[in-house]
């Protein structure tokens, strides 16, 4: 989406940048000693609140009770551990998940019910509850020294707490993903903060992601479920890392209204574009540090008879091993890219289909044709791979991202509980 520089703009602050909101990590001791791995998200005001979850039948403790807590649609602070996903552990999960929310809501005098809770990590491994308790006491602290202290100035403090944050809800990341919008409207201003982890176990429908939007703009939890639904079909669930879909993630939407603005249709189509487009940049960010990846791929399939056949063939070919290899050996095996559009259960005719790596052509009409190995080995040398599908069935179309295949993968995922 290319209007995001004529309709909003970038701003700093990730997830506290709007108006309203606080974020701070720190570090428990969950992970490594200087690692963070306890963020805590928090709005002055009770906020209206939406979240999408992950479709794992299995599910983690944490993620039980947000559903709970979100029933009423309102919420007020999101709590968030790393090193520890919390799943499958009993009761003793339970009793756990309570617990975090229950010590968030003793510091900052809000309802335990108004608390919800996300963690990533091992699963089947018991929380060290202590270290976590601890975590979240410190980061309650600080919170509150914030904003005793009038944080929204100087600026930079706010932006180092949000930006400690997102450090500590990483796992295998490498790189920190976090954004901040600032949206121009008629009586003012509104902000969208975001930010979100993920690495590997990243498949359609989500995967181990955990995404937390923030929004000072006046919005119902009603409606923010639907802008938040309706974005995250088109970005998280369109990325795909490894083909395995986690027990823990999930998106979470608070907007606290203290912009004091409510939107006019024109402004909230423009703010569910901008709401649109974090999510898509975010969800790149994640299939651009795929576990050991060295490259990252675009799939985008146009002429389809319906979004879903689109979307379909292009998180067919993103999540293919096959294919993944391929662009892993920068090998132009076009036949591996239509094979998956094959098995994705779509609809098309595969005699009408065009296939393109970058702006070249390698199958036409369901055929391969002559193309330059040199030229096709340059494209898929670069760091961004492009591919295309031309079905010429109809108007629809959808992209999915992913990433290759690499032996470091394997390396990380062949220990990474040790």
């Amino acid at each position: 989406m290319d209007n995001n520089s004529i309709a909003w703009k970038f701003i700093n602050g990730g997830v506290a940048a709007p108006k309203g909101f606080y974020a701070v990590g720190v570090q428990a001791g969950i992970k490594a000693k200087d690692k963070y791995d306890v963020a805590l998200v928090f709005s002055q005001v009770q906020a209206q609140a939406a979240g999408v979850y992950t479709r794992n039948l299995v599910k983690a403790h944490p993620l039980y009770l947000t559903q709970r807590h979100l029933q009423n649609g309102l919420a007020q602070a999101i709590v968030v551990n790393s090193g520890n996903a919390n799943a499958c552990v009993g009761v003793a999960g339970d009793h756990a998940a309570l617990a975090m929310a229950q010590v968030v809501a003793t510091f900052m005098a809000v309802p335990a019910e108004d608390v919800l809770v996300a963690s990533t990590g091992v699963i089947g491994v018991e929380m060290p509850i202590d270290r976590v308790l601890s975590g979240i006491r410190a980061a309650s602290a600080e919170l509150l020294g914030d904003m005793v202290k009038g944080i929204r100035e100087p600026k930079e403090i706010s932006e180092n707490g949000a930006h400690r944050a997102a450090l500590a809800i990483m796992t295998t990341d490498t790189t920190v993903k976090e954004r901040a919008y600032e949206l121009p409207c008629e009586g003012g201003v509104v902000r969208l903060g975001g930010m979100a982890k993920g690495s590997g176990m990243i498949h359609p429908n989500m995967g181990t992601m955990l995404g937390f939007l923030t929004t000072d703009a006046n919005i119902a939890s009603s409606e923010l479920q639907r802008i938040l639904r309706e974005a995250v079909d088109e970005s998280f669930n369109m990325v795909t890392v490894d083909g395995d879909t986690s027990t823990n993630d999930m998106v979470l939407f608070l907007a606290n209204g203290a912009s004091g603005m409510t939107l006019s249709k024109e402004e909230l189509s423009n703010f569910e574009n901008m709401v649109k487009t974090m999510c898509i940049q975010l969800a790149q960010d994640i299939a651009r540090d795929g576990e050991g990846a060295s490259k990252f791929m675009e799939v985008k399939v146009f002429g389809a008879k319906t979004k879903e056949d689109a979307q379909k063939i292009a998180k067919s070919i993103c999540g293919s091993s096959l294919v993944k290899a391929a662009l892993f050996g920068e090998d132009a095996n076009w036949g591996r890219i239509f094979t998956a559009a094959g098995y994705a259960g779509a609809e098309f005719n595969p005699e009408k289909v065009d296939i393109l790596l970058g702006d070249l052509i390698v199958a036409q009409a369901g055929r391969g044709v002559a193309f330059s190995e040199e030229k096709a080995k340059e494209i898929l040398a670069l760091k961004d791979v492009h591919i295309r599908l031309n079905l010429h069935m109809g108007e629809e179309q959808a992209t999915a991202w992913g990433c290759d295949l690499t032996h470091e993968y394997v390396t990380i995922n062949g220990s990474y509980r040790t």
